[in-house]
């Protein structure tokens, strides 16, 4: 692992969450149901197991492939077992359903008696309501914008340097980027090639495609259809928004450079009406990235899964979501990541006031969060700053900042618009991640690294906004995070990395640490050379503790039992370099 590794890692620690709910026998409810069928007969809910595997342990030298097919079969095979009870359950009551797998999960309608029975079981750890979750907004700045230009790269391609990148040969070949919106047209030049479903003039939506709308959205009454209809068999968008991401990330003709990886292919997922989501859209979008599947959503297959996924949706407390549907969102997010598809998220619209970043995915550890910038590297006003908030404990975000203002692209018909909202810096990192798999295909499913990579990379940027007692002078800092993303720079750091990335079977660790998670001592053994120092830092970056080693060490034990529970980092100097680790102390 890398140096910057550990400085990417101090702004992180475990909160454990806590529901909003009551408990009903040994089951926790989502106060939201016993107020809906206070009114109304049913209720639209998602339950949630008790046991889900863990993927802590997935080894991170496995190829994308190795690490998506793995956490697919243990995901499938474990739902399939723990979830047969409560299925059986259902269909006694004729209920229909569906199973997710991508997190311990199924989505039906219970009444008042059938939820009374399902909350006596002690396989069922919460009933969570499948209520309505808005998008995040965004700004429109111009919704006319002419099509007919010189071939000169937007103003975000070129800020990153991405146009730098391209001279290289380096434009996102060999890359799958997923976006989950509110629906993608595609039929237009600028992003008709770069769909992997568009081969030579041959259409095929097989595994390229996924409409996760199958009836209008509570928040819209049944006259009001939506555009696009229900089960797309084809790429389709209500709202604009999705068209507009997508074109940033791979968008291009011979008029048009809006895409930062223009040679890059694109698969897409629909997970909101005309804005707005449910749990249920979110995890169907979610489980279809992990593994794909044919028109008929059969056939399911985790290495046509995409490298990197784009969300520019959010979703804080007011907006729809809660502490429950929030935790069932880390899960999905955590293992899109296990499975090596880089998760990337926007960071939210709610500055500039301090600790805004209060929503999913944003919010989540596992989740790579992105800020807005302008044209002169100034944070918007609009862009929600750090910490983030996971139940009263502070996480450093957004990780890093992009080109978010005034950010033309594509949107329906074929026509042009400027947007504002961090909603267009993340498709700037979700196309720079591409690139850099496509400068150095061995850190394709990498994710750590890549982050890494991004994180080290970006050109600080300090702030004069000091949030959550972290001051805006340090970096990264809870305004701009390590900075604007530079992928010029990335790259270079990247292709460096070639030799070492390649060899999937090598072990680049120095140290190993055990055990993980601990409650009393930490232990760091070096096989090859001899510990020299060890540092021990909280998520702050705050030193802890530090001993260095006169005589020689290979194996040290150090005693944690003082710390209170949380994430912790460890930086170890040897004689063979030095490592960064985290571990968690119960």
């Amino acid at each position: 692992m890398y140096a910057n590794y550990f400085v990417s890692q101090l702004a992180y620690i475990f909160g454990l969450i806590i529901f909003s709910a009551s408990v009903y026998g040994q089951v926790k409810i989502d106060t939201g149901i016993a107020q809906r069928l206070s009114v109304q007969e049913k209720v639209d809910v998602i339950i949630i197991l008790k046991n889900k595997p863990n993927f802590k342990y997935v080894d991170p030298d496995w190829t994308k492939n190795q690490k998506s097919t793995y956490v697919y079969s243990t995901l499938t095979e474990h739902s399939e077992i723990s979830q047969s009870k409560v299925i059986s359950l259902l269909k006694e009551h004729n209920k229909s359903f569906q199973a997710f797998y991508v997190v311990n999960a199924i989505k039906t309608t219970l009444d008042q008696g059938l939820l009374t029975i399902l909350s006596g079981r002690d396989d069922i750890f919460a009933i969570m309501e499948d209520a309505p979750i808005k998008m995040l907004d965004y700004i429109v700045e111009n919704d006319n914008v002419t099509q007919n230009r010189t071939v000169d790269p937007e103003w975000g391609i070129k800020k990153i340097k991405a146009d730098s990148v391209w001279l290289q040969g380096f434009e996102g070949q060999g890359v799958s980027i997923g976006g989950l919106d509110t629906g993608f047209e595609w039929d237009y030049d600028v992003l008709r090639s770069k769909y992997r479903g568009f081969n030579n003039g041959t259409i095929d939506h097989n595994y390229h495609w996924h409409d996760a709308i199958h009836i209008n959205n509570p928040a819209y009454p049944d006259t009001l259809l939506n555009p696009c209809g229900f089960n797309s068999t084809e790429p389709c968008d209500d709202n604009n928004h999705g068209t507009h991401t997508m074109g940033t990330m791979i968008g291009s003709d011979d008029n048009n450079l809006i895409g930062v990886a223009p040679k890059a292919q694109w698969v897409a997922c629909r997970n909101m009406d005309r804005g707005w989501g449910k749990p249920s859209t979110y995890l169907e979008c979610f489980e279809w990235m992990l593994a794909p599947t044919d028109s008929n959503n059969l056939n399911a297959d985790p290495t046509k899964s995409p490298h990197v996924i784009n969300n520019s949706w959010y979703c804080s407390e007011g907006e729809g979501c809660n502490p429950m549907n929030q935790y069932l969102l880390e899960d999905a997010v955590k293992n899109l990541k296990a499975a090596g598809i880089f998760v990337v998220v926007s960071n939210g619209n709610f500055g500039p006031n301090c600790n805004t970043t209060t929503g999913p995915p944003a919010m989540f550890e596992s989740s790579f969060s992105v800020g807005a910038t302008n044209s002169v590297d100034t944070i918007a006003g609009f862009s929600s700053r750090g910490p983030g908030l996971v139940d009263s404990i502070l996480t450093m975000k957004p990780n890093v900042s992009a080109p978010g203002v005034n950010v033309r692209s594509i949107i329906r018909n074929g026509t042009f618009a400027n947007f504002s909202g961090t909603s267009m810096a993340g498709p700037h990192v979700a196309g720079a991640v591409a690139l850099i798999i496509s400068a150095n295909p061995a850190l394709a499913g990498k994710v750590s690294i890549i982050e890494d990579i991004l994180e080290s990379t970006a050109d600080p940027i300090q702030a004069n906004q000091e949030c959550g007692g972290i001051s805006g002078t340090m970096i990264p800092n809870p305004v701009y995070g390590y900075g604007r993303i530079n992928v010029f720079m990335a790259v270079a750091k990247a292709r460096s990395l070639i030799v070492s990335a390649t060899n999937d079977n090598k072990k680049n660790d120095l140290v190993k640490v055990f055990p993980n998670p601990t409650s009393d001592y930490i232990n760091f053994t070096c096989d090859n050379g001899q510990i020299k120092q060890v540092s021990l830092y909280d998520y702050s970056g705050k030193m802890l503790n530090s001993v260095e080693f006169f005589s020689q060490q290979s194996l040290v034990a150090f005693p944690v039992n003082a710390l209170s529970s949380g994430l912790f980092i460890a930086k170890i100097v040897t004689s063979n370099g030095s490592q960064v680790v985290k571990f968690e102390k119960i």
